[in-house]
């Protein structure tokens, strides 16, 4: 039975990774509005039926890994060694996933970025996607240090934590700019020097 079990769950997860793979490739070939559902679910040879089983809507085609990526935000902050501070743990999670995705198993990255950002439909859905993840991260801080669901400091150390990837995004030195916003979270602004005497 478990072996059953096993099979059916690897065979669901080839179809939903097929289905992202064909939907980013038809996208990026013609267009997030030119391809339809039904364009994806054919050339991923399955119904769109079964298309819908595995994603709730079009957009979600193109953030596949959407649950993949709020579980390793929680896991950023849950699992950090003893010692380590909250921002010093978000910022090696970011600088991580930059590396991955900028290397080698990620060729196309820079044109899923474009795609994500100059598409409406999509922009909006990532949006919505990455206010979730805020969520879920500002309450595993808050459970982390003891403090209620809905404080508000770690929900501003959430939503900025996410937003310095986008902050960081197109300057001459991505890594020293995330580096320079998480010096910020970590040490806060520099008072202003004494004025002369």
């Amino acid at each position: 039975m478990t072996e059953t079990l096993g099979r059916r769950d690897r065979k669901k997860a080839a179809t939903r990774q097929a289905l992202a793979d064909a939907a980013l490739r038809l996208f990026l070939e013609r267009g997030y509005d030119q391809v339809s559902v039904k364009d994806v679910a054919d050339a991923a040879d399955v119904s769109t039926t079964t298309l819908f089983k595995h994603f709730p809507c079009k957009e979600a085609l193109v953030y596949d890994r959407d649950t993949d990526r709020e579980a390793a935000l929680v896991a950023v902050v849950r699992d950090r060694p003893a010692g380590q501070s909250l921002p010093g743990a978000l910022r090696e999670h970011v600088l991580r996933t930059r590396r991955d995705r900028s290397g080698q198993g990620h060729p196309r990255f820079a044109e899923f970025l474009r795609l994500t950002h100059e598409t409406p439909a999509l922009a909006t859905y990532g949006r919505r996607m990455w206010l979730r993840h805020e969520s879920a991260l500002a309450q595993a801080i808050a459970a982390d240090v003891g403090l209620p669901a809905g404080d508000a400091g770690c929900a501003a150390l959430a939503r900025f934590a996410l937003e310095i990837p986008s902050l960081a995004h197109g300057r001459d030195d991505e890594e020293q700019a995330i580096n320079q916003i998480f010096d910020l979270l970590e040490t806060g602004w520099p008072a202003p020097p004494e004025p002369p005497a």
